[in-house]
């Protein structure tokens, strides 16, 4: 049974797994490595290179549905990481191939209904592989691009897709099917009943998976591309003010007017009256703007023109 205590990082590692065995599918994922003694959480997780709050956050979600609602700061990027790589790895390379084996096992060749199974359960185990390389093709990479400070402009968290529910009809037909419509000898039937009880095991992890993902995971790396976002805005700002647009294209006088009829609140029509041009034309230009400078709001517009003396401050309406 599980229990409901709330873990923290001076209890002991073993304690844990002696309360919810079930959590040494994680302890291999986040890289930890039994033999640990009357260790504490901490001690373990130091020795191997695992960040502690981290660790509690998964273990204590995984257990007892609590989630970091007021620390996701605190949670480290790298971990979760390599925490859900390895999770793919575990299923995909282990798991998904053990369960296949069991039911090839357990199925009795003669039975009309064996070729069936067989194919709902393919059918599953490559749902989950395509959903698994997804995110490592895509979804990782862009996690790791933004550990490296680079932020995308057409691309966040939470424009990945994610499909979690997708699998569960074809895996309630596969149980269904070898409950109901198997009848075997007894050693068939022992081995089907070992096979089922790993498949629910199995169904439940995965499960708890997809929650991680969506419960710590993403929130994690929403807060790190606002704050690398917020880092990026501050860089622009600050090197307006500095006046360092080296490496800036330069802007026409066409642009710069354009910009003055922005931070004055004119609408795209009342610029091209004002100056004597088409509509089209202005919207152009300001796509020149913003493609020049990086910049795409008229408050962004506003300072950068104040600090680049095109208007006067006291003339802006703030």
């Amino acid at each position: 049974m599980k229990s409901q205590k709330l873990y923290e990082a001076d209890d002991t590692m073993i304690t844990i797994i002696r309360d919810n065995y079930n959590i040494l599918q994680s302890l291999g994922s986040f890289g930890i490595s039994l033999g640990f003694g009357d260790k504490t959480v901490r001690e373990v997780c130091e020795a191997q290179g695992v960040d502690t709050y981290t660790f509690l956050a998964v273990v204590n979600f995984t257990i007892n549905g609590f989630r970091p609602h007021d620390d996701t700061d605190r949670l480290d990027v790298p971990t979760l990481l390599r925490y859900l790589k390895a999770s793919h790895v575990y299923f995909l390379d282990f798991q998904l191939p053990f369960i296949r084996r069991e039911l090839v096992d357990a199925i009795n060749p003669d039975d009309h209904l064996a070729p069936l199974i067989l194919k709902l359960y393919d059918e599953y185990a490559q749902a989950i592989k395509s959903h698994m390389r997804y995110e490592e093709k895509n979804v990782f990479p862009y996690v790791e691009r933004l550990m490296d400070g680079q932020v995308s402009s057409n691309y966040d968290i939470l424009t990945y897709s994610r499909h979690h529910g997708q699998t569960d009809q074809k895996l309630r037909e596969l149980k269904s099917i070898i409950i109901k419509y198997l009848p075997s000898d007894p050693l068939h039937n022992n081995l089907l009943t070992a096979t089922l009880y790993d498949i629910y095991n199995n169904e439940e992890w995965l499960a708890l998976h997809a929650q991680v993902e969506d419960s710590i995971f993403i929130p994690a790396i929403r807060q790190l591309e606002e704050r690398l976002k917020q880092n990026d805005v501050t860089a622009k700002i600050s090197n307006m003010i500095s006046g360092g647009q080296t490496s800036v294209e330069p802007l026409s006088q066409r642009e710069k007017d354009v910009i003055i009829g922005v931070v004055q609140g004119m609408t795209n029509k009342e610029i091209a009256d004002h100056l004597c041009i088409s509509t089209n034309t202005v919207i152009t230009h300001r796509r020149n703007i913003a493609k020049k400078l990086q910049i795409h709001s008229p408050a962004g517009l506003t300072i950068y023109a104040i600090v680049n003396n095109f208007v006067d401050i006291s003339n802006v309406k703030l």
